[in-house]
């Protein structure tokens, strides 16, 4: 099995660097990962490095629109299906992918893990003992969340695999991927008791409790880390250690009960 990276020319704030792209490649077939935007560089990027290679599918993690809108068009181009868990913003998967899914690739198997927790529809894909883990496990830093409970299920989910190296969709190839792991878990664990600690100093909207626990963050970045700050809510709540009103106002009240 052969691996290349291509680097989607779309650096920002919430890409790092950009998407990265995988090309898994195995008996000079070939499989895409997370495609990225629409941008004809980044098509013509991938094509060259396929090469003489035959695609056989193009596959997105999730449906954000750092990952998955060239996908369709992509697939069109090689005369190949677009493989993802669901229909998004931008992509409409000729195939759907569920848990314990398989894309062959030459002698490889790639197994689908269904990850939710960054998005409901997040996929990671399992060759041998490599984890591509699109925005489930990123190089460099902590991803946002959308439902904490699901997301710290996946971790553990992921954690009982054999695995040698994690390829994420942003950053770089990690290789301790079970310290990675556990370091996601630990920070998440240390966001709540900062959720909880700003709530007992007085915070008591959303928008406190993210000055409170973000304050050393470009406020820029606050209404990002708000989407963090709900799923804490939601899973302190969904244990019943606290009473959250107008969870759709951005102005969302946490009381202890």
């Amino acid at each position: 099995m052969r691996i290349r990276r291509v680097l989607a020319p779309n650096p920002g704030v919430y890409t790092g660097p950009g998407t990265n792209t995988w090309i898994v490649e195995s008996q000079s077939s070939a499989v895409i990962i997370d495609p990225g935007p629409i941008d004809d560089r980044h098509t013509t990027a991938i094509i060259g490095e396929l090469g003489d290679t035959t695609s056989v599918a193009v596959m997105v993690t999730h449906t954000h629109p750092d990952h998955a809108p060239l996908a369709n068009p992509l697939a069109r181009d090689l005369g190949v299906p677009a493989l993802g868990h669901a229909p998004g913003p931008g992509f409409d998967p000729d195939q759907r992918l569920d848990e314990n899914s398989v894309i062959t690739v030459g002698d490889v198997g790639m197994s689908v893990v269904h990850t939710p927790g960054h998005s409901d529809d997040h996929l990671c894909f399992l060759a041998g003992t490599v984890l591509f883990t699109g925005d489930h496990i990123m190089g460099g830093g902590s991803v946002m969340i959308e439902d904490l409970v699901a997301y710290l299920a996946s971790l553990q989910k992921v954690r009982q695999l054999e695995l040698s190296s994690l390829h994420p969709g942003h950053g770089d190839i990690m290789e301790k991927p079970y310290e990675v792991i556990d370091w996601y878990v630990e920070h998440r664990r240390q966001r709540e008791e900062e959720v909880v600690a700003a709530m007992a100093a007085g915070a008591d909207t959303l928008g406190q409790i993210v000055e409170h626990v973000y304050s050393s963050v470009d406020p820029s970045l606050h209404p990002l880390a708000s989407r963090s700050v709900r799923a804490h809510l939601a899973k302190l709540e969904s244990e019943g250690r606290i009473r959250v009103t107008d969870v759709a106002d951005p102005r969302v009240r946490a009381c202890e009960t």
